[in-house]
């Protein structure tokens, strides 16, 4: 199976780079039946108008059966250089097309219907005010407005975790996390490409 792993945190000693990244990196290096790509969104410096990176990204996009987003949320969405990688990468025409119904309405048919993802969200904040109070927009606006129109309606909500109070919660309970991530990588690595 072929994997791209894509990371978009500019502090290599964030949880999102020493703990999540980190431990997707080991764990594919225990399977010799997976290719795994990986993309440093920073250390690429990647912005808008590097249309040399946004071609190699569309090529890796189009080369993986699977795809990994790691990021924070920060203002209640990912980073700066995740959504610019959305909206750079994952443009009409290539990963989706507009179908018309009528003549004002139409509805995205999706290119990547058959690669799966997962996406790894990290909070600052606690849940249960993300949850209520935000009704959990950072997810539902990821999930809604940007997975279902790229990779379909099948498994976006479940693929896509979230870690919740980062930077305060315990050592043990970050090792939790990482082993939901670990779990994840061997399941996936564990599937046989149909």
């Amino acid at each position: 199976m072929n994997n791209l792993v894509i990371v978009g945190h500019p502090d290599k000693q964030s949880f999102c780079h020493n703990g999540i990244y980190k431990t997707i990196k080991t764990t594919f290096n225990d399977f010799e039946t997976q290719k795994v790509k990986y993309i440093d969104l920073y250390d690429d410096k990647f912005h808008r108008n590097r249309n040399d990176l946004i071609d190699s990204y569309k090529e890796m996009a189009l080369w993986a059966d699977r795809i990994y987003f790691i990021s924070p949320v920060w203002w209640f969405r990912l980073t700066p250089k995740m959504e610019t990688f959305f909206d750079e990468v994952f443009t009409p025409g290539f990963a989706y097309e507009f179908v018309n119904i009528t003549k004002t309405y139409a509805y995205p048919r999706s290119f990547f219907k058959k690669k799966k993802i997962r996406c790894y969200l990290t909070h600052g904040a606690p849940a249960i005010p993300v949850l209520t109070i935000y009704l959990n927009s950072v997810k539902l606006r990821l999930v809604l407005g940007v997975f279902t129109f790229v990779f379909g309606w099948g498994g976006n909500w479940s693929n896509t975790k979230q870690f919740w109070s980062v930077p305060f919660v315990s050592q043990k309970k970050r090792e939790r996390y990482i082993e939901s991530v670990r779990r994840d990588i061997i399941k996936d690595a564990k599937k046989i490409k149909k």
